[in-house]
């Protein structure tokens, strides 16, 4: 929207673009399955080695329980369903999951 354009009310918004001086960037984000692959694998592994609670503060507990499905989805899928099915059978074990 540049600061000609009208809104949905007709009104033209009172300042400018704040961005509009600036090159738009076609920068992309490139992932790296062996990368993505490797920190999975570090986690599981993490995960596996802990005895009775998960090897990480509660916060990181839940930002990996939430995280690791999400990175699974730039593997091939039966790969990325097995590790999800392995950590998620780790995280019930580890008591940072129901079992339902």
């Amino acid at each position: 929207m540049t600061n000609q354009t009208p809104d949905l009310f007709g009104q033209t918004p009172p300042q400018g673009d704040l961005f509009a001086g600036e090159r738009r960037s076609d920068h992309r984000v490139v992932i790296d399955p062996d990368n993505i692959r490797r920190r999975l694998h570090k986690m599981l592994a993490e995960a596996r080695a802990a005895d009775s609670r998960p090897p990480w503060s509660d916060g990181t507990t839940r930002s990996n329980v939430f995280v690791f499905p999400q990175m699974a989805n730039w593997l091939p899928v039966e790969e990325a369903e097995q590790l999800r099915l392995e950590f998620r059978a780790e995280m019930v074990r580890l008591k940072a999951l129901p079992a339902n």
